[in-house]
């Protein structure tokens, strides 16, 4: 996959939300400025690459930083981590099944083997019976186990933020520790898929012929879910 736009930064406009996405890192990972018009509070989700230009970013529109949170524990997701706490102090936030897999001594020798370096600890955890708060921002916390065992979508405010849960017209691969392609379309089918079809859908990397999309585009088009789902 070519890298598209690294360190470009995007906006999206939508509902009642600051959003801003941008694609960071060698794998070209969409990570995304989310923030609350009313307090100024904000949050990342997956900074990792770039991250003095994504804390610059934050503090020129007037946000003040109050978590990271991690869709999933694989590297290109989380090697922004102990650089974002470096430099706003903020805490790291995950599913604890993802914080615990993936610091393990075989996990950290498989990172290392792609050139990353294993995340620091996470600082709190991410829990489906509990909403992700910020500002007056309420986010509902979706676990959706299959591509790692610890994978999380946030839906709220119109949109669903899918990691690599679900792409535009694609699933996330499931041959990695932890893995299943099972559970990762059961996954869409029982929680995703059930979200209102106007829902857009903000996924981990551009695999797609769009940069966004909606669930009903993806039961229409996805040919991953016109055929498990």
């Amino acid at each position: 996959m070519p890298l598209r736009g690294v360190g470009q930064k995007r906006e999206e406009k939508v509902n009642d939300i600051i959003l801003k996405r941008y694609v960071v890192g060698p794998l070209a990972v969409n990570a995304f400025l989310i923030g609350c018009p009313d307090t100024k509070k904000a949050f990342y989700v997956d900074p990792a690459g770039s991250e003095e230009m994504l804390v610059n970013e934050a503090k020129e529109l007037g946000l003040e930083l109050t978590a990271i949170v991690n869709t999933h524990g694989h590297p290109d997701h989380t090697s922004g981590n102990r650089r974002m706490k470096e430099l706003t102090g903020v805490p790291c936030l995950m599913h604890r099944d993802d914080d615990t897999l993936f610091r393990t001594p075989e996990a950290v020798t498989m990172f290392r083997s792609w050139g990353f370096d294993v995340f620091p600890p996470a600082d709190g955890y991410l829990d489906e019976n509990e909403p992700f708060v910020c500002g007056n921002l309420h986010f509902k916390v979706i676990h959706t186990p299959g591509h790692s065992p610890g994978s999380v979508c946030l839906y709220g405010h119109g949109v669903v933020i899918t990691g690599d849960t679900l792409f535009v017209g694609a699933v996330g691969r499931a041959d990695l520790p932890g893995g299943s392609f099972e559970t990762l379309m059961n996954s869409i089918k029982t929680k995703l898929l059930l979200l209102p079809d106007e829902t857009i859908v903000l996924p981990g990397h551009d695999y797609g012929d769009a940069s966004t999309s909606t669930i009903k585009r993806e039961k229409e088009t996805n040919p991953y879910i016109l055929q498990y789902c």
